[in-house]
């Protein structure tokens, strides 16, 4: 192997060749390569060179859409590359300004979808850039805190459990260091790490002496030497397989099938009306163009931008409110969201733990139980949690006395952390700290009044019972132990054995403010909330009582772990507080939730849930989360408070109302306009619009629907979970199309038995009208309730009345002949103002029976899913 050191200047792939086989060659080795001290780590002058050379520390994933790629991508509609195909075709046998005014209205509608759709993206990846990784790096000597992005070679990592890996490296110093490697090998159990080295040829899975960017640290402690960075790593070598592997959300999957169902009817009704209007031996250019026009005045060609923009302003609005969306698509699943799962620390608790107590076994206060616990809370060096820093911060006896000698880290297996400690007299003492039982396991002995004695029956049901006690009156209780040595280390798990059970510490993390009425709130919302936590089931049950969560109905770890996966499916709905519960079995109840056909959202913050984050609808964690958690949520609160959550909730809920609003007028007046239009083309004796004027009259329709996502949301659209039904919208389609097409045939009648309009004049007329009742559904469809009662959004309301009005002058503008429109009389007015009045009317009242009907069967399902429920929970 080559062994020159990297000199400044260097480029990326300088570095990566020099440091090609890492895992390999010794540390030494490495370290001179990458030309970087093994004690100090890079100089701060040299790190930000190195920056500047190698570029930042990311995959290289695909970058940002180019507003020119954005641009070009309106223009890739089938339907309007054969509308540009079709007007070039007028152009050539001389219909040169119909193929002008087509041309022109397409091009409006793509840089409308443009603007839109561009500025959207442009703010979420803004949003994006607020949640960023920060990694431990030893620069100057000194260990800093900075953006896992301008990590670079040469950099030492220290790195602990719940770390994500920001870069490929070897390990220089290691304890108890476990990686899960499940996202680049696919094997679940974490592998044990250590310094040395591996085989040149040895696959990603068997190099021990490594670690790999996107892995995360399981327990233990490492100090890393970054070797390979950013698209020189293993994980940008799969990254863009990872993303192509996110699962569909609901709100995709709707969008998908809606599209489904439009393209279908938008194909059935443009081969009908073409060949029909050449059996009617019409021009082939002109069935052509009607027949692709009323393809576009039925297809909401605007939905890709109107749903773009809702979910920027809703991540905007989110943002706003301390709510980070990680992946858009998420915010309707947090709409939808039925069921909230999640811890209780920092949740429905303060967050903020204080050591209330320090006993030893008989239950009097000692201050040696306070001196070996924060000797073992301050000199642990692995995962960081708040009942170290409450004992760190209590008391204020010296420890310079004793030194470190060895560490056992904590896991979520053992639930102990055990550090050993050597005082001036000689002599080792290892001193436990965990969760009492988990203790108790390992000791043979116990400390009491009168010496070390046996640990016998009597002695674990007396510890047994002051657990209880202090366990129901709210108090988290950690067990400590200890074991003395004659000074053979180095230590090991193995020597976590004939300890002696010394005492007690209590901690007390009280119900936040207002958390009662918040839990609340998630009710009044149809959101119900299950508490899942390691917490033994009498601090669980107390905190519930507090609270106002019902505390009697309450499933164990141990349990849990005896039941099948059926039994456990059709208990888990009667079950709120899960107690003692295994990191490893959160995931199994998220996924018995979802069975039973909730909207599930799990909130956690520590590396065991990130199986949990990941099986959930809805993963939501906390920005100060460890890394594994952030990256696997598709939320982050900026605060760890469910009223943010509730705010959230609310704002994905107005998301998703936004998006239906569209979806509901592209399908009720559209609909019936297009088809009464297909119909009427079958039996008059010229077109009832002519392919220009559908084209002005879609985009100006659409005009409106750029303020959707600006537009207020009732209330009582916010009370309920709101799911993608494509029946509900076939069923509102054919209703609200049916009353539409009823209203554009007397409009017909109106026209030609009382007005005696000639073509010229029905189109113009049909034109305003159509306009008119497209414009008015927006009004009526984007409430449940009395149009007149509920405000639309100023913007909304001003460009609504904007269009209308133009839709009455346009017949009178100077340029109304390149159109084909007449002036209308009078009277020809007052009767379409008389039709649009009826046609409000009548919508209205169809709206009112459409969704008192829905509603009615929503309850009526509510009912039956709680029947199931409760019969379920009687055989379980």
């Amino acid at each position: 192997m080559e062994s020159n050191i990297v000199s400044p200047g260097v480029d990326q792939e300088s570095v990566t060749a020099a440091a090609s086989s890492y895992w390999s060659i010794t540390s030494d080795e490495l370290v001179r390569r990458l030309a970087t001290s093994a004690t100090s780590g890079l100089a701060g002058s040299e790190a930000a060179s190195r920056l500047v050379r190698y570029g930042a520390n990311m995959p290289a994933l695909k970058p940002g859409a180019s507003a020119l790629t954005v641009f070009v991508r309106q223009f890739r509609s089938p339907l309007v590359l054969i509308l540009i195909f079709a007007a070039i075709v007028s152009a050539f046998v001389g219909e040169g300004q119909e193929a002008a005014i087509i041309g022109a209205i397409v091009l409006a509608s793509c840089v409308l979808s443009f603007t839109q759709e561009y500025g959207a993206s442009r703010a979420t990846e803004a949003l994006k850039q607020r949640v960023s990784r920060k990694a431990i790096v030893l620069r100057d000597g000194l260990e800093s805190s900075v953006s896992a992005e301008e990590i670079v070679p040469g950099d030492l990592i220290r790195l602990s459990a719940g770390n994500l890996i920001p870069a490929d490296g070897i390990i220089l110093e290691a304890l108890d260091f476990n990686v899960s490697e499940a996202v680049l090998t696919g094997e679940t159990f974490p592998v044990l790490k250590a310094a040395g080295r591996s085989d040149p040829d040895s696959p990603v899975a068997q190099r021990n002496n490594a670690v790999f960017t996107g892995t995360s640290v399981r327990s233990g402690t490492a100090t890393v030497l970054a070797a390979a960075t950013g698209a020189h790593t293993e994980f940008a070598s799969i990254a863009a397989a990872l993303e192509r592997q996110i699962p569909e959300t609901g709100f995709a999957r709707g969008i998908r099938l809606f599209g489904y169902l439009m393209t279908e009817i938008m194909l059935a009704i443009v081969i009908m009306v073409f060949f029909a209007n050449l059996m009617l031996h019409r021009p082939l250019i002109e069935s052509l163009l009607f027949s692709l026009a009323l393809a576009v005045g039925l297809t909401p060609e605007l939905l890709p931008a109107i749903i773009s923009v809702t979910l920027a302003r809703g991540a905007r609005a989110m943002a706003a409110n301390g709510v980070i969306v990680r992946r858009l698509d998420a915010i309707e699943n947090l709409g939808s969201m039925d069921l909230l799962c999640t811890d209780k620390t920092g949740t429905l608790t303060k967050g903020v733990i204080h050591l209330d107590g320090w006993f030893d076994v008989d239950g009097n206060p000692s201050e040696e139980i306070l001196l070996w616990a924060r000797l073992n809370a301050t000199l642990q060096t692995g995962l960081k949690n708040p009942l170290d820093e409450a004992i760190a911060g209590g008391g204020s006896a010296s420890l310079g006395a004793f030194t470190k000698v060895d560490e056992l880290p904590y896991d979520f297996i053992r639930k102990r952390l055990s550090v050993v400690v050597r005082s001036k007299d000689g002599g080792d003492l290892l001193i436990m700290k965990g969760a009492v039982q988990n203790v108790l396991e390992t000791c043979s002995f116990v400390g009491t009044a009168k010496g070390l004695e046996p640990l016998e029956d009597a002695h674990r049901a007396a510890i047994d019972k002051i657990f209880r006690r202090w366990s129901a009156e709210g108090y988290r209780v950690l067990g400590i132990a200890t074991r003395r040595f004659e000074g053979c280390g180095p230590y090991s798990r193995k020597d976590e054995v004939d300890l002696a059970f010394a005492g007690f510490l209590l901690f007390l993390d009280p119900p936040k403010e207002g958390v009662k009425n918040t839990l609340a709130e998630l009710a009044h919302r149809g959101i119900a909330v299950k508490v899942i936590t390691g917490d033994n089931r009498y601090v669980a049950a107390h905190l519930a009582q507090a609270v106002g969560l019902r505390s009697d109905r309450i499933l164990t770890g141990e349990e849990l772990s005896k039941l099948t996966k059926s039994a456990l499916f059709a208990g888990v709905q009667d079950t709120d507080l899960f107690v003692e519960i295994d990191p490893n079995q959160k995931e199994r109840i998220i996924q018995a939730l979802r069975s039973r056909g909730h909207v599930v959202g799990y909130l956690g913050d520590g590396i065991n849930d990130a199986p949990a984050l990941h099986e959930a609808d809805i993963g939501v964690s906390v920005d100060s989360a460890c890394d594994v958690a952030r990256e696997a949520a598709d939320i982050i609160l900026l605060k760890q408070d469910l009223g943010v959550l509730v705010r959230g909730v609310d704002d994905g809920r107005k998301t998703f109302a936004n998006t239906m609003k569209y979806i509901s007028i592209t399908t009720s007046a559209n609909f019936g306009n297009m088809i009464s239009m297909a119909v009427a083309s079958l039996f008059l004796p010229f077109l009832p619009l002519l392919a220009k004027q559908i084209l002005l009259n879609n985009f100006l329709s659409d005009v409106p629907s750029l303020a959707i996502a600006s537009d207020n949301v009732d209330q009582d659209q916010l009370r309920r979970p709101r799911h993608w039904d494509i029946s509900f919208v076939r069923r509102f389609m054919i209703s609200f199309g049916l009353v539409s097409s009823l209203f554009d045939f007397a409009t017909f009648a109106f026209l030609l038995l009382f007005a005696h309009a000639t073509a010229s004049t029905f189109q113009t007329a049909w034109f305003v009208e159509s306009l008119l009742t497209e414009l008015a559904i927006v009004l009526i469809v984007r409430t449940h309730g009395a149009f007149w009662a509920s405000r639309p959004s100023p913007l909304l309301a001003w460009l609504t009345l904007a269009v209308g009005i133009v839709a009455i002058a346009i017949p009178y503008l100077p340029f109304a002949a390149w159109f084909g429109f007449v002036p209308l009389p009078l009277p020809v007015l007052a009767g379409l103002a008389s039709i649009t009045a009826l046609y409000l009317l009548a919508s209205e009242a169809t709206k009112r029976w459409f969704f008192d009907r829905d509603r009615r069967g929503y309850k009526s399902s509510l009912a039956t899913l709680r029947k199931n429920t409760t019969t379920l929970g009687s055989h379980y």
